[in-house]
């Protein structure tokens, strides 16, 4: 089955709230402004989009295909979070990390496949999460601070739908 090409997003167009248009609109470049008028499923990861939404499932019948806004993020290698964890205690903790910010994930991808992990850097001193979506990196963020403690800064760029989240360990 040939890919169907799926209308792109609009810069502009913002989202309405009781019939007026936000002033401020924060606008995901990756989202699509239109549905496709039958269910589509993503030749990369599977997910299905059906009823208004993607989930996991099933490839209906008749489907077209069509890449995720998650797929096409990770293929354009642009990342709309990205999740800091550093300091001193890091070192010895670093595997417990990590394997706490994929059961987020997991835990998360269950009810919304376009929330996912894009890469993971494992540097000596620190290591960098990037996710697919502005969600992701909040709760990562969220579980490491309440298992481990330390500092959470969290900051939310409106104009580029950006978050980046830094956790430093307590010393």
């Amino acid at each position: 089955m040939k890919q169907r090409d799926v209308p792109s997003p609009v810069s502009g167009a913002g989202p309405r709230h009781r019939g007026r248009a936000q002033e401020n609109p924060i606008i995901d470049p990756y989202r699509w402004t239109q549905k496709p008028p039958l269910a589509a499923v993503c030749p990369q990861c599977g997910a299905v989009f059906r009823q208004g939404r993607w989930r996991w499932g099933k490839r209906p019948a008749g489907a077209v295909e069509a890449v995720c806004q998650a797929c096409h993020r990770i293929n354009d290698e642009y990342p709309a979070g990205i999740v800091t964890l550093k300091g001193a205690k890091l070192g010895r903790l670093k595997a417990e990390m990590i394997q706490l910010a994929r059961h987020q994930e997991q835990a998360e991808a269950r009810e919304h496949p376009l929330n996912r992990i894009m890469s993971l850097e494992d540097g000596a001193d620190q290591v960098v999460i990037k996710t697919t979506d502005i969600h992701l990196p909040r709760r990562i963020g969220e579980a490491t601070q309440r298992a481990f403690k330390g500092e959470l800064k969290t900051d939310f760029d409106k104009g580029n739908y950006f978050v980046r989240v830094d956790w430093t360990s307590p010393d």
